[in-house]
């Protein structure tokens, strides 16, 4: 692994910090219109939603009163869902069918303003690393990486894509419902609130489709374990102020992950069961010289790649540290290929067991080069997210 030497020089800095959230794209606005009349509903904190469509005037009131008080089909940033308790996800029966699933293919990037960045404290962050190239999978992708998958919802430009990985539940082992992520692939931090319509799909096209077998493939294909409603949903405070902002000194980056409670309205298992496999998360890990190599998994889909994350790719690489202020966290930093469509990966590390933990997840990358990535450590304010989500 790199040696630990002495902060790169201001002008490095600058050059280095024009990032981006590699996350989220638009492709089509009509999800608010599109209720099915089978659609059902789930609510989480805060705001809670009647379990189905009303039949009645009580049912009714209590849905117009949660519309009402956070504006759920509004996107104006006055009246958007975006407080902590306020998070609501209608599970809306048969929305993402196949072609949803194929076309929501935009990954709209940010440049970022790198003109009050300044030298970084001596001996907090290193040199960049050096660019690894992101390798494709081998599939079926249950079989290489059986926790992860495409994380799919909708912003205000419409249809969007992330990566998320199935993590462990301690309270209920073997059957957990739970997902990590980063904030930026759920919620649009000061800019807005809450994005709509989340779904987790596990070992996304899980065997590789590709050209016109891809064009005519089933949802089944597609989503071989299901799709899995956000019923619950956390992100930090600090990504709900100030995330989202054209800043490369943003100090809301290194807070920049989510943890989500799952459900399928059609399988009486839970997400681990039905996929077989979840991760442990690893709170407090050594960042670089304490950990030797990382593994990012994830579906990236801005160039080079193929625009939509029908691929699985995945980047072995020796991370290195990166502060972007001084009264900021160190995140994780590694060089690797992936582009927008990556975010919310996760980020795996061998512990001194043998065993394999989720010790961070995709935030922000370049904006040109797309040589390295950056993500958060998973400190004690993560851990305080992740148990008050699970407890939910």
């Amino acid at each position: 692994m790199p040696s630990i030497r002495p902060a790169v020089a201001a002008a490095a800095v600058a050059a280095i910090l024009a990032v981006t959230a590699t996350a989220c794209g638009p492709s089509d606005n009509t999800a608010d219109d599109k209720p099915s009349p089978s659609a059902t509903t789930s609510g989480t904190s805060g705001l809670k939603l009647p379990t189905s469509l009303p039949t009645s005037a009580e049912d009714l009131g209590k849905w117009k009163d949660a519309l009402k008080k956070g504006g759920w089909k509004n996107w104006d940033k006055e009246k958007w869902l975006r407080d902590a308790a306020d998070f609501i996800n209608p599970i809306i029966k048969n929305l993402w069918d196949a072609d949803r699933l194929r076309h929501a293919d935009k990954t709209p990037a940010e440049d970022q303003d790198t003109s009050d960045v300044s030298s970084a404290d001596s001996g907090t962050t290193d040199p960049q690393p050096s660019a690894v190239n992101a390798k494709q999978l081998s599939t079926p992708y249950h079989s290489a990486s059986p926790a992860t998958g495409k994380l799919l919802f909708d912003m205000p430009e419409g249809q969007a894509v992330c990566s998320a990985t199935v993590v462990r539940d301690p309270a209920h082992p073997g059957k957990s419902n739970l997902v990590w992520t980063a904030g930026h692939c759920v919620h649009a931090g000061a800019s807005g609130g809450w994005y709509r319509n989340i779904v987790f799909v596990p070992s996304f096209n899980d065997t590789g489709l590709t050209g016109s077998a891809l064009k005519t493939a089933t949802k089944a294909q597609l989503a071989p374990y299901g799709t899995w409603w956000a019923q619950k949903a956390g992100t930090s405070q600090q990504w709900i102020d100030g995330g989202g902002e054209s800043s490369a000194t943003s100090t809301a980056y290194p807070y920049d992950f989510a943890v989500l409670k799952v459900t399928n309205p059609d399988s009486t298992k839970s997400l681990e069961e039905t996929v077989g496999a979840s991760v442990p998360v690893w709170f407090n890990a050594p960042t670089a010289d304490g950990i030797n190599s990382l593994r990012a998994d994830g579906y990236p889909a801005a160039a080079p790649f193929d625009g939509y994350g029908y691929q699985q790719y995945s980047c072995t690489a020796d991370p290195v540290r990166l502060k972007l202020t001084s009264d900021s966290p160190t995140m994780n930093w590694v060089g690797c290929t992936m582009t927008a469509g990556a975010s919310g990966g996760g980020w795996f590390a061998r512990k001194a067991d043998g065993t394999t933990a989720l010790v961070s997840n995709t935030s922000i990358g370049p904006a040109d080069a797309h040589t390295w990535l950056a993500g958060p450590h998973l400190g004690s304010q993560a851990k305080s997210l992740f148990d008050k989500v699970r407890s939910s």
